[in-house]
């Protein structure tokens, strides 16, 4: 045999291997000086080597003697005869057989080598043994089962663990406790809950440990209710429950945020005297602060007499989570003045009350302190300080972290591509997932949820298919957050229908999979189908939650559904989503769309908190309803608040200013933003200001304001001009702006129908027929006018010259009769608005039968007197539709409210609020 260092572990393994051949090694095979040998080489070798040649020796009948025996084995020897004694102590006490005595006799040295090898973590090498004693033909006992299913539970080899079992029930243990309580842990730690409970139920006489074992897998697992069931069956069975026990259904409750049973189970700690045990102190720190009674959790933790680290950290989590991240800070400093040494663990909890005080300066002070304890190369570690400069704005420095991490897992390239998108960036999250592919990191649910996001921003369908192609064979299509990531992406990719086919398909919906798509349907112009996807979730008894509101109330805006705005404004304040800033808001612009303007301010006034887009929904609002003075005089509320106005707000004060004449007051804003403010004009704010000196009769000045621009004039800018010589019919200054606009949106049928208006109101036919025959040409369509008005709750829909409704003839003829009262009233179509080279007749029987005529005579048809119509209509109002709306008014005694694509209207008795000037 060849001891020399060289070949020291092919001859130490030959006696063993010479043990597994067909033929077994004779006694002269292996003289007692090598064996002696042997182990003394193996005393300073792997535990592999030394276990694997002492059970041979030991199996083959020899015994080191003391004088020559390594010191492993002696101590061996001794835990032997230890054992052995306690054996016959035990047949003393318990009569039984001499075989039984002898058969524990062989098997102790296997027990204790196995035992040994799980106790420092050599799982797979107990496993090894435990076949090799089975080959020796040695019979295992409770105790080695123990130990080898404990193996099994550390390896979480559910395949071995089954085998032993099959070997368990052949040996007649597995009702025993010791035994039983082992499989049971076993199998819930591999996930297998059904086996375990099957076992657990199995067992002859139950004690707290096995109690424990089944209580604590439920709950780790996922199955606090279940847990919970168990303590109470336990109880019920007269088993007292220990600090074990207490920690285990402690974590159920906080897992199912059962703050009452938490409470009742709180009272059982108490009463058994656990209350002082530091890791139960812990846990019920942890129950209170995540059940949100962060306070209740700070008194008992001041009361505990001990606390160790994890307590603070416990502490520390429960403010952060609960959005106290001063205090969460203030633990932070006060553990380490108390002499506390902050952990790992202490890192990860108290970086996110730094991002939600986006205090970078504190981030980085927490970062040096990692560095300076060497917790920067935890992985864990380093993705909460990636996460936190990240959601601080810094998401270069995470970038140079990210790139610094000596090891980097699935959770910290999750990192950088979820903060690259939400930074703004959302290219370099797509090249991250890329890249993250490059580097054969598999990418997981969270992966998927956090790259789509990106394609559907960038408009990347391709991409996105493509990595709905990888959730499908990655098998994790089926995730519900993966699954809503895919609908959103396609429905924000313009491609609702494929959104709606994979929304059908999704095997589980939350509340997030139906706000998408109704978000996705009203995004893609269908706010019908959004509105009844709203429904369909009250069918399927889907609680709606605060997105929800928010993704429906622009529906119900876009539609003029007022009924249905009010009853979602109902369900609002059942639910308590009224003190939602962002819920309130969506309420202030549904009623400001609807036209109630008056009850838009009065929910503007309730409002618990306002943010800048709260008021801007608000200055917008009379804006649109031609209220100037009362969107100036909100300005100069706002400004006397904390809020800081922003680019939206001068649009809106801008806007009203436009729509109310107010020439002065919209150029002293403009010049004010840079100055007072801080904020540049953008193209927006010069087109608004255009549009404010056009519509006043300031047409050149408008157009001088164009060529000052420092910015390049877009569409907007050139369509507000061509707007006002619309009104003024300035032909001349008409074509120019007619010009830039064909070269910027040449396939914009509303510049062309624009400056047709401006032709025909000068005559100029044949320059309306050029036109029509440039936009066949260009095969440019005109959009068609649609006027919308609900009744009852249903929104109908009418096109000019429509008869297709069901109650086409009543409409026709009520409107006969309208305009045979309003020509007695001296009512006089304006047939040059007629573009079209044919007889007056004719030019009034178009003009008769307009989109927002035909409504607003079936809301007089089809509603009770006095009440007010409500209609919408998809481009601008016409001059003639504006006047006739307005002797409708007084002839049917009828408020009615338009919006158009501008602004509101509110005609009665004869008169608008426009005064004319729209």
């Amino acid at each position: 045999m060849n001891l020399n260092n060289g070949g020291v572990t092919v001859g130490l393994l030959l006696p063993c291997r010479m043990d597994l051949s067909l033929f077994p090694p004779s006694s002269s095979s292996i003289s007692p000086s090598a064996n002696e040998t042997c182990l003394h080489k193996c005393n300073s070798h792997t535990n592999l080597h030394f276990n694997q040649l002492y059970f041979y020796f030991y199996g083959h009948g020899y015994t080191p003697t003391s004088t020559v025996a390594p010191t492993r084995v002696k101590r061996r020897q001794r835990n032997i005869i230890k054992q052995k004694r306690q054996v016959s102590a035990d047949a003393n006490q318990n009569p039984c057989t001499q075989t039984d005595v002898h058969k524990r006799n062989e098997v102790l040295p296997w027990d204790d080598m196995i035992r040994d090898c799980v106790k420092k973590g050599s799982c797979n090498e107990a496993l090894r043994m435990y076949s090799q004693m089975q080959r020796a033909g040695k019979e295992p006992d409770k105790s080695v089962f123990v130990s080898v299913i404990s193996a099994c539970r550390s390896l979480s080899d559910l395949q071995a663990g089954r085998k032993i079992h099959q070997d368990i029930i052949a040996r007649g243990f597995e009702t025993d406790v010791f035994v039983g309580t082992a499989l049971s842990s076993m199998y819930v730690k591999c996930g297998s809950l059904e086996n375990a409970r099957q076992v657990f139920d199995g067992i002859r006489e139950r004690d707290a440990v096995s109690w424990n074992a089944i209580i604590s897998g439920y709950s780790q697992n996922g199955h606090a209710r279940e847990a919970l069931a168990f303590f109470n069956e336990m109880q019920a069975q007269g088993i007292k429950p220990n600090s074990v026990t207490m920690v285990s259904v402690l974590s159920a409750c906080t897992h199912l945020l059962a703050l009452e049973q938490g409470k009742q189970i709180h009272g059982h700690v108490i009463k058994s005297g656990f209350e002082s045990d530091v890791i139960v102190g812990t846990t019920l720190v942890d129950m209170y602060a995540k059940c949100g009674t962060v306070d209740v959790a700070y008194k008992f933790f001041e009361r505990m007499h001990e606390r160790s680290v994890v307590s603070w950290n416990a502490i520390i989590a429960g403010y952060s989570q609960n959005e106290a991240s001063y205090e969460a800070l203030a633990l932070f400093r006060e553990m380490q003045v108390q002499g506390i040494k902050p952990n790992s663990v202490t890192m990860i909890n108290v970086l996110p009350a730094c991002v939600n005080l986006l205090a970078l300066e504190q981030g980085k002070q927490i970062h040096c302190y990692a560095m300076r304890n060497g917790f920067e190369s935890d992985i864990v570690v380093s993705t909460g300080l990636i996460d936190m400069y990240a959601k601080c704005g810094n998401v270069n420095i995470s970038h140079k972290l990210f790139e610094r991490m000596p090891k980097r897992d699935v959770v910290s390239w999750n990192a950088m591509i979820a903060r690259y998108y939400q930074n703004g960036y959302p290219r370099e999250s797509l090249a991250f997932f890329n890249k993250m592919q490059v580097h054969d990191v598999k990418p997981n649910s969270v992966t998927i949820a956090s790259v789509l996001p990106a394609c559907a921003f960038l408009l990347a369908l391709e991409q996105g298919k493509q990595i709905h192609g990888h959730a499908i064979r990655s098998g994790i299509e089926s995730d519900v957050v993966v699954g809503n990531a895919i609908v959103d992406m396609y429905a924000k990719c313009g491609n609702v229908n494929i959104a709606h086919k994979l929304f059908e398909r999704l095997p589980k919906r939350n509340i997030e999979s139906w706000n998408v798509i109704i978000a996705g349907y009203y995004q893609n112009g269908y706010p019908h189908e959004a509105l009844a996807f709203f429904n369909q979730m009250h069918i399927h008894n889907i609680k709606h939650d605060s997105i929800t509101m928010i993704s429906i109330l622009p529906v119900c805006a876009n539609l003029l559904a007022l009924e249905q705005g009010k009853q979602i404004h109902g369900c609002v304040i059942r639910s308590g989503f009224e003190s939602d800033v962002v819920v309130g808001t969506a309420i202030v612009d549904m009623y400001a769309k609807c036209g109630h303007i008056v009850i838009a301010r009065k929910m503007f006034d309730s409002m618990s908190s306002r943010d800048v887009v709260s008021w801007n929904a608000m200055i917008l609002a009379y804006g649109m309803h031609g209220h100037g003075e009362d969107a100036l005089d909100l300005f100069t509320q706002m400004q006397q608040t904390d809020t800081k106005p922003d680019h939206i707000t001068f649009i809106g004060v801008l806007t009203a200013c436009s729509h109310a004449g107010l020439v002065d007051e919209g150029r002293k804003y403009l010049e004010s933003m840079m100055p007072d403010y801080g904020l540049a004009p953008k193209l927006e704010h010069y087109a608004c200001l255009v549009d404010l000196l056009g519509r006043a009769g300031h047409v050149d000045e408008a157009h001088d304001t164009i060529k000052k621009m420092t910015l390049e004039p877009n569409a907007d800018v050139w369509g507000a001009l061509l707007g006002a010589c619309r009104i003024h019919c300035n032909v001349e200054l008409g074509e120019q702006a007619a010009k830039h606009l064909f070269e910027l949106e040449p396939n914009n049928a509303g510049y062309y129908v624009l400056l047709s208006n401006i032709y025909a109101e000068a005559c100029r036919w044949e320059d309306v027929a050029k036109l029509r025959t440039i936009m066949k040409e260009r095969e440019v369509k005109k959009q068609p006018g649609m006027s919308f008005i609900e009744v009852n709750r249903e929104v109908h829909t009418f096109l000019a010259g429509d008869k297709l409704h069901p109650e086409s003839e009543k409409i026709y003829a009520g409107l006969k009769t309208l305009y045979v009262q309003m020509k007695e009233a001296g009512y006089v179509p304006n047939t040059n608005l007629v573009l079209h080279d044919v007889e007056e007749e004719v030019k009034e029987n178009i003009l008769c039968s307009h989109s927002e005529k035909l409504a607003i005579t079936f809301g007089i048809i089809n509603t009770i007197p006095s009440t007010s119509i409500h209609i919408m209509k998809n481009l601008r109002v016409c001059k003639d539709c504006h006047n006739a709306t307005k002797f409708i008014s007084k002839i049917a005694g009828r408020e009615i409210i338009v919006r158009d694509a501008n602004r509101f209207h509110h005609f009665k008795d004869g008169l608008c609020s426009c005064k004319d000037y729209w």
